[in-house]
């Protein structure tokens, strides 16, 4: 009886495997924590990607971009970029004819390039880097 006292006890002092898998708080090292996103195309330009989701990405703490090109299949091809803003330099800005969006897990989205005025966003702080000319 005496070792099932002593393990019930470890039991008890221990925290249960569920608690210690819940998510914790991000350190003050990385207050935002990891942020995914998604990059669709309206249409495609080069003829490379094709047209809807053609990427998802992570924006680390450190403010570094990781995208993944879910073209070609099976696996894509990915690639690390300093920051979200140089992603957006180098692979979304000079496509304006794609008529990007991408979307944040929290719902946030930025929309790039032609976008007639009823298709352009009601919110200020969603980005058109392109004016429509229609």
């Amino acid at each position: 009886m005496a070792e099932e006292e002593n393990i019930s006890q470890e039991e008890e002092e221990a925290p249960p495997l569920a608690e210690e898998l819940i998510p914790k708080k991000p350190s003050r090292l990385c207050p935002r924590g990891i942020q995914t996103f998604t990059v669709a195309r309206q249409s495609d330009e080069t003829g490379v990607s094709g047209e809807g989701v053609v990427i998802e990405g992570v924006l680390l703490a450190t403010g570094q971009c990781i995208a993944h090109w879910l073209y070609p299949r099976p696996k894509g091809s990915i690639a690390i970029f300093d920051s979200m803003n140089d992603f957006i330099t180098v692979h979304i800005k000079p496509h304006p004819g794609n008529r990007t969006i991408i979307t944040y897990d929290d719902g946030e989205q930025e929309k790039y390039g032609l976008f007639t005025e009823e298709e352009k966003p009601e919110d200020e702080n969603i980005q058109s880097d392109t004016p429509s000319n229609n």
